[in-house]
């Protein structure tokens, strides 16, 4: 955001590739399950829910950045056939006729700071200047199911990568009570709670895939509040809600990470206090270039990082 490289790679397994664009007016892209290899895991093919991604200021560099990124690897078994070379290829396209899905929060489900939703939902209004057609769609799934099952396959997945570290005391002391809370959680886990929450994720896997018959993308917004003080630990309350865990004012990106399907966070504006916000649009399995291209699209029609630049970098002209 402040032109001090031109792109970024990083991994998201809660966001971590949505929420910072959406907080940093850039783009962020979680790519389809297996579309970037990864082979730095102790375990290649059950641990499956945090995937490399790029970042950009625009959603070409981000294509070009994926490029690179994107291609079959033998030492990645899950790995997607290809060689990155698609993301490569003009992203223009007409898109009059497309059926998005509005998912919103999730019918109230989801508490989120007071201007967040009427800030994504005015920019709906640029999807709809491409010729699309935005809906209201309902998750026809239980978001309450979809959180225990992340809760469940986070904690396992944090308890064996963590596990060694929490073992030993003298490392223990080094992780924040957080990660200790991960850790212990997981180990409270059964064989037959880890495939419960396995089955739960296949589950929403088909409810999305019938969404899809549908819909062409669905829409999410990329965070619940805005940009906070750095030295707010994590939002412990958001609009009168109390947060139960430290990471359930992230719950919005659940659906997406837990889908396996490829997501871009594209920027929705600002909010009274000129802090940013960001819209995710989720596209079909394997389907990253036309999420990118659907991306593309709304930059070329909203402008939002061209119109609004970083205040530091607006003040140096």
């Amino acid at each position: 955001a402040l032109h001090l490289v031109p792109v970024a790679d990083g991994s998201d397994m809660m966001g971590s590739l949505r929420n910072p664009a959406a907080f940093n007016n850039i783009i962020g892209f979680r790519p389809t399950q297996g579309r970037v290899p990864f082979d730095d895991a102790a375990d290649l093919f059950f641990d499956q829910l945090g995937y490399e991604g790029p970042m950009g200021r625009s959603v070409r560099d981000t294509a070009l950045l994926l490029s690179v990124q994107a291609g079959r690897d033998a030492r990645a078994p899950l790995s997607l056939p290809g060689d990155g070379s698609e993301f490569r290829a003009p992203l223009a396209r007409d898109f009059k006729g497309t059926r998005l899905g509005w998912l919103g929060n999730l019918g109230g489900y989801l508490a989120m700071e007071r201007e967040v939703l009427p800030l994504c939902e005015k920019a709906l209004g640029n999807f709809q200047a491409l010729g699309c057609t935005v809906e209201n769609a309902e998750l026809g799934f239980s978001p309450e199911r979809l959180w225990e099952c992340w809760r469940s396959l986070r904690h396992w997945a944090l308890a064996n990568s963590l596990g060694k570290a929490y073992q030993d005391p003298a490392k223990r002391e080094w992780l924040k009570p957080e990660a200790c809370w991960e850790v212990e959680n997981g180990l409270r886990l059964s064989a037959g709670d880890v495939f419960q929450a396995a089955a739960s994720r296949s589950d929403w896997y088909r409810a999305i895939n019938r969404l899809f018959e549908r819909y062409d993308y669905l829409l999410l917004p990329s965070a619940q509040v805005f940009p906070f003080d750095k030295q707010t630990h994590w939002p412990t309350e958001i609009a009168g809600h109390s947060m139960d865990t430290y990471h359930r004012w992230m719950e919005v990106v659940v659906p997406g990470t837990l889908s396996g399907c490829p997501i871009a966070n594209v920027q929705a504006g600002f909010n009274a206090q000129g802090l940013p916000m960001g819209v995710q649009i989720i596209g079909r399995h394997q389907a990253d270039f036309a999420v990118l291209q659907l991306a593309h699209a709304y930059e070329q029609v909203s402008q939002w990082f061209a119109r609004v630049p970083a205040p530091v970098l607006a003040g140096a002209r």
